[in-house]
């Protein structure tokens, strides 16, 4: 589906939803690490059928203890909204909300594939949804979001290293090595949840054979499963 011109009264509206949303959001921790007992993990995956583009949400429910796998869903739908920089929320968060109504177990805290308060308002995918789940969130991206011009610097070499990404006296997030001679990952704090935390929670999901953490990998591996079975499927 060929992307629409977006109007900038679109995005007016939508920049003006985004520093509303702003005004509740608190990074401080509203938890304590011991009290969680589940945590899921948010990823989605696009595709073209018939000149319309779709969309699948997965969430995996994960067991922060032993780290198993509790419960996974899906939900899939046409895309409603188009992609625009800056905007992501806009796109996905009613496919989130969707999939979340199918889960029978209650995460504690969600950790989204891709950004939370670094983002351009301080308004990304897991920030903006974290208003509309109640729950603490994380965002957890692949790729650094370069912010007015700021690039981030590299950590060092070693497992669980990072550096701050500052930009205008302000910590927007972390470059984080999560294990040796891997690229880095680019965490931040979603809502009600300090970097600090954030970066503890990204390191006690690393495992041996991947960079990224078991919420968000497994949420990205189900994507891309369910994205394959979908694609030759239409959309009830």
């Amino acid at each position: 589906m060929a992307v629409p011109n977006v109007s900038s009264e679109l995005q007016q509206e939508f920049i003006k939803t985004q520093q509303e949303l702003l005004k509740k959001v608190n990074l401080k921790n509203n938890f304590l690490i011991g009290e969680i007992k589940l945590i899921a993990g948010v990823d989605l995956a696009y595709w073209n059928e018939d000149n319309v583009d779709y969309a699948v949400c997965c969430i995996v429910i994960i067991d922060y203890v032993t780290k198993q796998v509790i419960e996974e869903v899906h939900h899939s739908d046409v895309v409603k909204v188009p992609y625009i920089s800056g905007f992501l929320a806009f796109r996905e968060l009613p496919l989130v909300l969707e999939t979340v109504k199918k889960l029978k177990s209650k995460p504690d805290m969600f950790m989204f594939d891709g950004n939370g308060y670094l983002h351009y308002r301080h308004m990304g995918i897991a920030t903006h949804a974290s208003i509309f789940l109640n729950k603490p969130t994380i965002g957890v991206a692949k790729n650094y979001l370069k912010i007015k011009d700021v690039d981030f610097i590299m950590p060092e070499n070693r497992e669980g290293a990072y550096t701050d990404i500052v930009i205008h006296d302000e910590v927007y997030g972390r470059a984080l090595r999560s294990r040796k001679d891997v690229k880095p990952i680019f965490v931040s704090c979603g809502n009600w949840i300090d970097v600090d935390t954030t970066t503890e929670i990204v390191l006690h999901f690393i495992e041996k054979d991947s960079r990224l953490p078991l919420p968000t990998r497994f949420a990205d591996i189900y994507t891309h499963k369910v994205r394959k079975e979908m694609k030759s499927k239409k959309i009830d």
